[in-house]
């Protein structure tokens, strides 16, 4: 019932969080075989309401959903309908970048792209994507990063507190959970979320992808 209003530095905080806890309930109405639930959540996870105070932005990657979706769809032994969404969480960008500002595609859309692309039947083009994740993490995890200009879209506002360098070793071992996790390797991902929790208790994607490692979806 709160009705809320995003500052700059706070633009996708609120709408995160209401799109993270429909995925995720979502996610645990497929484990408990409730599919029509689950759909009910994913579809719910693509409209903001009124009192978020913020709309969705055109163009909002939704990879996750879609393959979420296709996976509902798939349990009710709706084939046709359950590929039509795994096609449209396969697209988008799949070159990995820093997302600096909310609007930018997350990695895990990526991985979203892979797995999709994986219940498609394309596992070469499913690789190259989780690849592409771990490679990139391994190239950028020393890097020196700088902001040297301000933008509205900034996803935090209080820049000056936040070590950019940590962030950046943290994302990057993200990216390289991410990209083990799709190729297989269990114990690297699980290690590499760990980390990251370690040093960001609050790192939603980690926490996410470390119990979904555990899930049988």
């Amino acid at each position: 019932a709160h009705i809320f209003h995003p500052w700059e530095g706070g633009e996708g905080k609120v709408t995160g969080q209401y799109v993270l806890s429909q995925v995720q309930s979502g996610k645990q109405a497929l484990l408990k075989n409730d599919p029509d639930e689950a759909i009910a959540r994913f579809e719910a996870a693509q409209s903001y309401p009124e009192n978020l105070g913020e709309g969705k932005l055109q163009g909002a990657q939704e990879n996750d959903i879609f393959y979420w979706l296709g996976c509902a769809y798939a349990a009710l032994d709706r084939n046709e309908e359950a590929n039509e969404f795994w096609e449209r969480a396969a697209m988008g960008l799949s070159e990995p970048s820093p997302a600096m500002y909310y609007n930018d595609q997350q990695p895990d859309k990526i991985f979203y792209q892979g797995l999709a692309l994986r219940q498609l039947g394309k596992e070469n083009e499913a690789i190259s994507r989780f690849q592409k994740l771990s490679d990139y993490g391994d190239k950028h995890i020393d890097d020196e990063i700088k902001i040297d200009y301000f933008a509205v879209s900034l996803p935090d506002l209080l820049i000056w507190e936040v070590d950019l360098n940590k962030r950046n070793e943290l994302f990057c071992k993200y990216l390289i959970g991410l990209g083990a996790f799709g190729l297989g390797k269990l114990t690297q991902a699980r290690e590499n979320f760990e980390q990251v929790l370690e040093g960001d208790r609050y790192h939603a994607g980690a926490f996410v992808h470390l119990e979904l490692i555990n899930m049988k979806i």
